[in-house]
């Protein structure tokens, strides 16, 4: 029996049951608690971290997005699944252009508030906070006339009925969409839900972040994708909170050294600046 370590939200609760089902063993679900404020999700890498050196969880599931560039001590990343669609849907509207001067445009993520600003200024930023079926019901009940979203949440919750448009123009949280397994070292057989590609991407954009000095609460968008044999094309976005000044940078190279080299060119056009 594999013990398998989740947040007690119906995404995460979705993304525990998808890999426990593909562990080829019996499972069963291990929901944690965290306290600390509601916006901060380093709160339940924590406490899902607790739970595995406690010997409560064998292997936790988490957003990959949400996973800080440094680990507990004894812990690693045992597993990147095959990722699910990257980027942010817009819902209420086929995109931000289509919105009216002043609309206001609901997220909880700092990343994406910055880029809606830097993209639309003349719309308004509010704050919508709670899980997936919460913030739709709030879009739907007038709290405000879009809402931006991941793909990839809406997809693991049968909701892409609730998908007006798609934000190409967005850089995506580093690991958005991707699943992470952490585990102590040897604890758990999970080769089998290893994805490379997945991987390599998911990683070289944690290197990005991690160069930066950023973290899931800073206004950073990192996305790789394949683009050749053992080459990645790395974009990187660094922008201020309130969207008035952002840079942003392409490189494609070897899996490797792109997150350092990308990171690099940023910080010398101003992203320390940006960041401060």
């Amino acid at each position: 029996m594999i013990r398998v370590g989740t947040r007690g939200s119906a995404l995460a609760l979705a993304q525990a049951e998808w890999v426990g089902s593909r562990l080829g063993v019996d499972y069963e679900l291990v929901r944690v608690e965290a306290a600390g404020p509601v916006g901060d999700k380093s709160r339940w890498v924590s406490e899902l971290e607790r739970a595995l050196l406690a010997d409560e969880a064998d292997v936790a599931v988490h957003s990959a997005k949400d996973v800080p560039a440094e680990l507990a001590d004894g812990l690693e990343l045992v597993a990147i699944p095959a990722r699910q669609d990257p980027r942010d849907a817009i819902c209420g509207a086929s995109s931000l252009s289509a919105l009216a001067s002043g609309a206001r445009v609901g997220t909880s993520s700092l990343r994406r508030a910055a880029q809606i600003r830097a993209f639309r200024d003349d719309l308004s930023v509010v704050e919508v906070r709670g899980n997936v079926d919460t913030r739709l019901r709030k879009l739907a009940s007038g709290a405000c006339d879009a809402l931006v979203l991941a793909v990839a949440g809406l997809a693991r919750l049968g909701r892409l009925d609730a998908v007006d448009g798609i934000l190409d123009e967005f850089v995506p949280a580093a690991g958005q969409g991707a699943l992470a397994l952490e585990a102590r070292p040897g604890r758990v057989a999970v080769s089998g839900l290893v994805d490379d590609e997945a991987t390599a991407c998911v990683t070289a954009e944690r290197q990005l972040t991690r160069a930066l000095g950023a973290s899931c609460n800073t206004p950073v968008g990192a996305f790789a994708r394949v683009v050749g044999d053992g080459v990645l094309e790395l974009t990187g976005w660094v922008g201020r909170a309130d969207g008035s000044a952002w840079v942003r940078d392409v490189l494609r190279g070897p899996a490797p050294e792109l997150g350092g080299a990308v990171a690099e060119r940023l910080l010398s056009v101003g992203a320390a600046e940006l960041l401060s």
